[in-house]
Formats: C-alpha cells, sequence, structure tokens
C-alpha cells in the first residue's frame, strides 16, 4: 500500500523496499474547465544535482529536449501535450543503481509550456500529484497530492529523491515558482 505524503514530509524509498532499484516518478494533472482560448501543455522535468544543489552540465537537466541523461539513469518517456485521461499524464523512469555517485539529489518539476504568452498559471490546474512505483512491479510506492495551494505560479518543485548514506529517500516538495522553467533552471545553476 502506498505512503501518502504531506508538503515537507520525507519518507525512505530504498531500506524499506531492499533490492528496489528502478523507479517511476509518475506525475499527473487535470485542467481546470476555463474559456482561455489556448490549449495547456504542462511539462515534467527532472534536475540531476551536486551537494550543491546545482546542476553541473546541462546534459544532466532532463525533459522534453534531452530526455536521458548521459549513463541512462533517469529517462523522460516522452510528453503529453494534452493532461487528458486517466492516470500518470508525464512519466520519468530512474535506476537508481547507476546514478553517478556525484550526483546527491533529482528534483522533479512540472511547469507550465509558455505559460506567460498564454496567460497560464496553477490556480488553472487541478488534481496534480506526483508517485513513485516500482518499475518491475508496478506498485505504487509513494503518493504525494499536491492540493490547490497554488494560483499565480507557472512552475512546481513537487518533490525530489536524494541520498542518505547507501539509501535513497524521498521528499514531497510542493514549491511554487512565478517565473516558470526558466526560474527553475536559474535556480538549479543552468543558464537559458
Amino acid at each position: 500500500m502506498a505512503i501518502n505524503l504531506q508538503k515537507g514530509q520525507k519518507v525512505d524509498l530504498t531500506k524499506t523496499n531492499p533490492g528496489l532499484t528502478k523507479i517511476v516518478v509518475g506525475l499527473g494533472w487535470d485542467v481546470n474547465k476555463y474559456d482561455g482560448g489556448k490549449d495547456f501543455d504542462l511539462d515534467a522535468s527532472a534536475f540531476m544535482l551536486n551537494s550543491e544543489g546545482k546542476v553541473t552540465a546541462d546534459t544532466n537537466f532532463i525533459f522534453y529536449n534531452n530526455p536521458q541523461s548521459p549513463e541512462g539513469s533517469v529517462f523522460y518517456t516522452g510528453d503529453n501535450r494534452s493532461g487528458a485521461g486517466d492516470g500518470d499524464d508525464e512519466q520519468i523512469k530512474v535506476d537508481l543503481g547507476i546514478v553517478p555517485s556525484g550526483i546527491s539529489k533529482i528534483s522533479f518539476g512540472i511547469t507550465i509550456h509558455e505559460a506567460q504568452e498564454r496567460n497560464q498559471n496553477f490556480g488553472q490546474v487541478s488534481n496534480a500529484y506526483v508517485r513513485v512505483l516500482n518499475e518491475a512491479t508496478g506498485e505504487e510506492i509513494i503518493r504525494y497530492d499536491l492540493g490547490e495551494d497554488f494560483s499565480i505560479e507557472t512552475a512546481i518543485v513537487v518533490g525530489e529523491l536524494y541520498r542518505n548514506n547507501a539509501e535513497w529517500k524521498f521528499n514531497a516538495i510542493g514549491s511554487g515558482y512565478q517565473n516558470g522553467l526558466a526560474g527553475l533552471c536559474k535556480d538549479f545553476g543552468l543558464d537559458v
């Protein structure tokens, strides 16, 4: 049975699930009914961070234009441009066993593509969540429902995997940003 997290809660991932190395981070959302005239396109991304919380190379920023890390430990499965239907809208697979030793954290974000140009924000999005699955069994291990805490934000860091000695843990972040993907990239040390 999945552990349901609240904002700021941390939970062990690999210690309580011995042998777990391959996971799927599923992200989902629904768009509220509104008449803005433009389609919503939300995107998942992953930032592979060093101990200072920075991305050390552009290739460690995983998103629709760079779907896989150099060693293959993080893989973005593809861009869902509508968010329609049930289940995960986008997924990122992580092989914890081959994440380079210099990577301390992997942060996961959801951003609204061209939010400023389309006059869109997370106040128009509902039912957003992140969940962690065992890739081998499909079992949901962790789930974090973001709630309706966001209004003018155009990007959210939903959660992060982080190393604690030889184990991996998950932290439910739920932190919103008003300057979209560019703001996230800047905070994580990337030039855009």
